[in-house]
C-alpha cells in the first residue's frame, strides 16, 4: 500500500507593507504550486490584511533564524532592502526573495487560502547547507507562536528535546535566537491553554 505524500510545507518570511508604510514581516509556512506559492495565515493576520489590501508579498528565504525567532518573540525590526518598481522590501539577510501578487482568494473564517504569482525570484547569496540547530530554532519558534494554543507542558517537552541539536550545532546566531526563545517562555505570566488559572 502506497502512503500518501505530505503537503510539504517550506518555512520562510513574508514580508508586507503596513498602511504607515512600515515593513511587517512574518515567518510563514509556503506551498510552492509550479509558478505560485500559496499562503494560509491564521485570522487575524497583519500579513493577510496587508496582502488583502496591497495584493503584493515578499518572500524571504533566510537562514538567519534570529528572524524567526525574533518575529515570534517581538523583535521585529529587521533591515529591509527595496525590490524592483518598488512592490515591496526584501529583508537584507535573505539568501533569495521572491516578489508575489495576489492571484486568487479563497475566503474561511479562519484561515482564507491565498494564491499568489511568483512576479521575481532573485538569489543575493549561496545555499550553504543545512543546520540541525537552525531547524530547532524554526521549530521552536513555531511552538513559542502557539503558546496560547499548546499546554505549557507539551511545549516544555519538546523544547527540551530541540535542546540538543541546539547544544550540538549551534552557532552563535542560534544561541541567540535560542535564547529569545527561552526567555519568551520564562516571561509568559499568563497562563497558558490547559493549565488552571
Amino acid at each position: 500500500m502506497t502512503q500518501a505524500l505530505n503537503d510539504v510545507i517550506y518555512e520562510t518570511v513574508v514580508t508586507t507593507r503596513c498602511t504607515d508604510g512600515r515593513v511587517h514581516a512574518a515567518p510563514m509556512g509556503v506551498r510552492y504550486r509550479g509558478a505560485q506559492v500559496v499562503l494560509m495565515p491564521f485570522r487575524p493576520s497583519t500579513t493577510l490584511d496587508n496582502l488583502l489590501r496591497e495584493r503584493v508579498a515578499v518572500l524571504n528565504i533566510v537562514t538567519d533564524t534570529r528572524v524567526f525567532a525574533g518575529c515570534v518573540t517581538g523583535r521585529q525590526a529587521w533591515p529591509t532592502c527595496p525590490v524592483a518598481d518598488g512592490l515591496g522590501e526584501r529583508l537584507a539577510v535573505a539568501m533569495r526573495h521572491l516578489v508575489l501578487r495576489l492571484a486568487a482568494v479563497s475566503d474561511d473564517a479562519q484561515r482564507p487560502v491565498l494564491t499568489l504569482d511568483i512576479a521575481e525570484d532573485r538569489t543575493h547569496a549561496p545555499f550553504p547547507g543545512l543546520n540541525r540547530a537552525q531547524a530547532a530554532v524554526i521549530e521552536g519558534a513555531v511552538l513559542v507562536s502557539r503558546r496560547h494554543l499548546l499546554p505549557r507542558e507539551r511545549i516544555d517537552r519538546e523544547m527540551a528535546q530541540l535542546q540538543t541539536a541546539i547544544d550540538k550545532t549551534a552557532s552563535a546566531v542560534e544561541h541567540e535566537a535560542w535564547g529569545w526563545l527561552q526567555q519568551a517562555m520564562n516571561e509568559l505570566k499568563t497562563p497558558m491553554a490547559g493549565e488552571q488559572t
